[in-house]
């Protein structure tokens, strides 16, 4: 089953994968009926959740039913104890949006909620992050996750995250960090696809961001706030809900 996913994953086009994996999740869930685990987005129960990963698959990762993977559920907490996103009014910008996060997001009635993607499905803006053709101030949150890593400039996505930002408002902008390195790796000479994926890790990977991430962030204007709040719980509570320990939401906010 492992093989099975990392072949879709690994080639597989995304626009389709998204698709096609709902329904094929509902069928593998079968395999994982147990109340070991709860997932916080969907309030589902399994055995343990199934693993995911496009090279290496990490164990207890993946929601059968929602699709929500660590650091969706992460960021869920983080929305719900640390954030006013399900009480006011808020005009929301989701790049890349997850399909764990569309329906429940669209379904609050405080949100004027807009997807955006260069190729999701799903998106309601066709767009690519480095151009955003929307005005100056027109959002008061904006979520993009796992896409940094993939652009030409991370700074330029940056700046204009910044730029379509509301005064005062906060973006989420998540990526995978190595954290044994001390500052981000990046070439922009490497451009063979084979060479990518050795140097980072995936094939259109463009770098692969070290403990320095906060300090990239910062550079597009943001103040940033890192939140480690998983480091609370217990390693049995971290399996329970699927979270990872070193999963820190970095906050960004434009001055207001």
């Amino acid at each position: 089953m492992k093989a099975l996913f990392r072949f879709a994953l690994r080639f597989i086009p995304r626009k389709y994968l998204q698709r096609i994996s709902t329904v094929g999740l509902k069928i593998f869930s079968i395999f994982y009926i147990g109340k070991e685990v709860k997932c916080n987005v969907c309030e589902s129960e399994y055995r343990k959740f199934m693993p995911y990963g496009r090279v290496k698959s990490r164990e207890n990762a993946l929601c059968p039913n929602c699709q929500s993977l660590e650091r969706h559920r992460v960021m869920w907490m983080f929305l719900k104890e640390k954030t006013n996103f399900f009480t006011s009014k808020l005009s929301v910008l989701h790049v890349a949006p997850e399909i764990c996060f569309i329906k429940k997001f669209k379904s609050l009635k405080n949100l004027d909620y807009k997807t955006a993607d260069i190729e999701s499905p799903w998106a309601d803006i066709k767009m690519d992050i480095m151009d955003i053709p929307l005005g100056d101030n027109s959002f008061d949150v904006v979520f993009c996750n796992h896409v940094l890593e993939h652009v030409d400039s991370d700074l330029i996505a940056l700046k204009e995250f910044y730029r379509i930002l509301k005064p005062g408002g906060w973006a989420i902008l998540q990526s995978p960090i190595y954290y044994h390195l001390e500052t981000t790796y990046e070439d922009p000479n490497i451009t063979d696809p084979k060479e990518r994926e050795k140097h980072f890790g995936q094939d259109d990977h463009q770098r692969i961001f070290g403990r320095d991430y906060a300090d990239r962030l910062r550079k597009g204007g943001f103040i940033v706030e890192p939140d480690n709040m998983v480091k609370r719980f217990s390693k049995e509570e971290l399996f329970k809900f699927g979270y990872e320990d070193h999963e820190t939401i970095y906050l960004c906010k434009k001055p207001g």
